[in-house]
């Protein structure tokens, strides 16, 4: 191990930094709960510019050895270069208390706090300008067809989808029989970190800079017996997140709000002598996706089968309609409404459409 350690420190002085982490990894390997390892083989992510990597390296550093100053300095850096610079000061204030004729821990925070003043200004710019966007639909049916596959760092052996409301975004993690303390969620301002350790099983490890800013103490988890459930709470509500992961491409973004109407949810009116009880049907749904008797997309079809199937003809045709116009973004039950026009909808770009079973 010791070998390698050196080999590792001669790769970084050379800069070769990709070669540096691969030697880190080998030794810590061999000896992972080594935090002066997982600190070295944080500083060479920063400089392979493997950010995300180098923040799990430094935190998990900090978590073996809360005294160690670089580790939290490292931690600063990574998360100062992926602009999450309120998890940044917090990491680099604790360096400072722990060295504190370390001068760069107070130019690093000095520069998050201007960062954080530019940033809140920005915010509210863009608060200002942002186009809004009414729903004719309920939130979560419209959302979901917004889910798309996380991307994971290591072996992907759960499936897993993510679908959003205006306030937050719920990632869920399809994995059976995942007892409660092998499972370890780590929330950043702008980072989402999943851990899944089942003794004599492969570890699963899932971490990516997320689409927007959360707020760290209104995030949460539940371990279920068939899956793990990941709340996170936007920093913006109504901000329409275009994917879970941020990328520079989908940095123009919408914000959506919700149509009154969905408030006071009303009963339309059936043909039929007996009405259909929309709200009691979608209770029924939420109940059955509660106690697991299904996941969130089979839940979701069948509160729509059960509304097609005990709907009158105009109640059907009002479904049918926009939905094929709007390719899917809109659904209505209402026939006048949609009758005599062109129901038209403008998903985001790069998302996979579902079409909902009758």
């Amino acid at each position: 191990m010791a070998d390698l350690e050196k080999k590792a420190k001669e790769a970084f002085i050379d800069d070769h930094f990709e070669l540096a982490v691969d030697l880190y990894t080998q030794a810590i390997a061999l000896n992972p709960t080594n935090p002066d390892l997982l600190a070295d083989r944080a500083q060479a992510n920063i400089k392979h510019n493997s950010l995300t990597e180098a923040v799990a390296d430094a935190s998990k550093a900090i978590e073996l050895d809360p005294s160690m100053a670089k580790a939290y300095l490292r931690k600063g850096i990574a998360c100062m270069k992926l602009e999450e610079y309120q998890t940044a000061k917090a990491a680099l204030e604790a360096g400072a208390s722990l060295a504190t004729e370390e001068s760069r821990f107070a130019n690093l925070i000095k520069e998050c706090d201007e960062r954080i003043a530019e940033e809140t200004g920005e915010t509210k710019k863009q608060a200002v300008e942002a186009s809004v966007n009414t729903l004719s639909l309920k939130e979560e049916p419209e959302d979901i067809s917004c889910q798309a596959p996380m991307v994971t760092r290591s072996k992907s052996k759960y499936r897993h989808e993510f679908y959003q409301k205006p306030e937050e975004v719920v990632v869920t993690i399809f994995a059976k029989g995942i007892p409660a303390d092998s499972v370890t969620v780590d929330f950043g301002e702008q980072i989402l970190s999943v851990r899944i350790n089942v003794p004599g099983e492969d570890a699963y490890h899932f971490q990516t800079r997320l689409f927007g800013k959360i707020i760290l103490d209104k995030c949460k988890f539940n371990v279920l017996p068939t899956k793990v459930e990941i709340r996170l709470t936007k920093a913006e509500p109504g901000l329409h997140w275009a994917s879970l992961e941020y990328k520079k491409e989908t940095a123009v973004v919408k914000r959506i709000t919700v149509s009154s109407e969905i408030a006071h949810r009303p009963t339309y009116p059936s043909s039929k002598p007996k009405g259909v009880d929309w709200d009691k049907l979608e209770a029924e749904v939420k109940k059955e996706e509660k106690e697991e008797k299904l996941d969130g997309d089979a839940a979701l079809n069948k509160f729509f089968r059960t509304i097609y199937q005990d709907a009158d003809e105009d109640t059907r045709r009002a479904m049918q309609k926009p939905f094929v116009e709007s390719n899917g973004t809109v659904l209505s039950t209402n026939w006048k409404e949609v009758g005599t026009k062109t129901v038209e909808g403008s998903p985001p770009d790069g998302m996979e459409m579902r079409k909902w079973e009758y």
